[in-house]
């Protein structure tokens, strides 16, 4: 039997620019999903989910299949899936099922992919098993992560820079206790959105509009002043200016509130009791539509700021959320 694990991820900063041809800020985290897999003599694929029925059945077809167009050799395996990244919570949950159950089918047919071809592989994935366009944001993320440190992803290039997190500051993540689902949600809506102002504007994509261009398209607007917002982030990453980066997150949720139109008012009740709180930069984080939001806090009280924020968040919606302290963690492989 061999095992890998791949993380899942919390984006710092840059949604829905992924699709656009942008920028992200994404981190892996220390939540993951392990899979532990043995060859089989026949084609089978047989996977059982430790954790209840996620849907892993759907996306073992899919990843299957894609790697087959790829090249890998019909080659059965038993597969067990544990994770403890909470399923539809915008950290990824299923990009890490996808590449984990990659790297083991992968590894049962002594098949390989580079990184970047493994997370494409896991992207067309995704696509496939839900019908929902995704960018590549959550699979190059889970892949390429690097311990300790953000990661600047250029979806155009697909170049990743790892920058680190400065000392004495933790990521702060709480689940809102509302599922999403993008399938049901308006994600393909606003993709569409986003290609027919590119279209119209005679572009390959919105990351090469100016902001002149789009001043009067609220969706497209957001994705070109986000653009700018990661890699203002970046930079205040690189010299260790936490203020403004938590300055940029915070003007990040505004825009998916007001131009983007993918908070909800839980969401944005959570922003408000992480800063009450004492966390910086709280914003969304992901798609949007529910799920989790993010921010930053200093270490020494990072766990103090989420349980404040989480009773804060009950107390005024009723809604019971789930507090996360993280650490940027390595990308994807094998368990010893």
């Amino acid at each position: 039997m061999h095992s890998f694990r791949a993380p899942g991820r919390v984006n710092l900063i840059g949604d829905h620019t992924d699709y656009n041809d942008g920028f992200v800020l994404p981190a892996a985290i220390d939540l993951e999903c392990v899979v532990r897999a043995t060859a089989r003599t026949d084609d089978l694929v047989r996977v059982t989910w430790l954790d209840g029925d996620a849907g892993s059945g759907r996306y073992a077809d899919a990843v299957r299949s894609v790697l087959a167009e790829l090249g890998r050799a019909p080659i059965g395996m038993d597969a067990e899936v544990s994770s403890t990244i909470p399923v539809g919570s915008g950290l990824s949950s299923s990009a890490a099922l996808e590449v984990s159950l990659a790297l083991a089918l992968c590894d049962v047919a002594r098949f390989e992919l580079a990184p970047v071809e493994l997370a494409l592989a896991c992207q067309r994935a995704e696509q496939r098993a839900t019908g929902v366009p995704c960018g590549i944001m959550e699979q190059l993320a889970s892949v390429s992560g690097r311990a300790g440190a953000a990661l600047l992803i250029d979806c155009r290039s697909l170049e990743v820079e790892p920058i680190p997190l400065p000392d004495g500051v933790a990521i702060v993540v709480v689940h809102s206790g509302l599922p999403r689902r993008l399938e049901g949600s308006a994600y393909a809506e606003r993709r569409a959105a986003c290609e027919a102002v590119a279209a119209r504007l005679g572009l390959n994509a919105l990351r090469d509009a100016t902001p002149e261009q789009v001043a009067d398209e609220p969706r497209a607007r957001h994705v070109v002043s986000e653009n700018g917002r990661v890699l203002d982030a970046a930079d205040a990453l690189r010299r260790g200016d936490v203020d403004r980066l938590a300055s940029l997150m915070s003007a990040s949720h505004a825009s998916l509130r007001d131009d983007f139109e993918v908070s909800t008012p839980e969401l944005d009740a959570l922003v408000e009791a992480l800063g009450r709180a004492g966390a910086a930069g709280a914003r969304l984080t992901g798609a949007g539509f529910g799920g989790c939001v993010v921010a930053l806090a200093p270490s020494d009280g990072a766990a103090a700021v989420a349980e404040r924020a989480a009773d804060d968040y009950r107390r005024r919606t009723g809604v019971v959320p789930t507090t996360y302290v993280c650490r940027p963690a390595a990308g994807a492989g094998a368990l010893a």
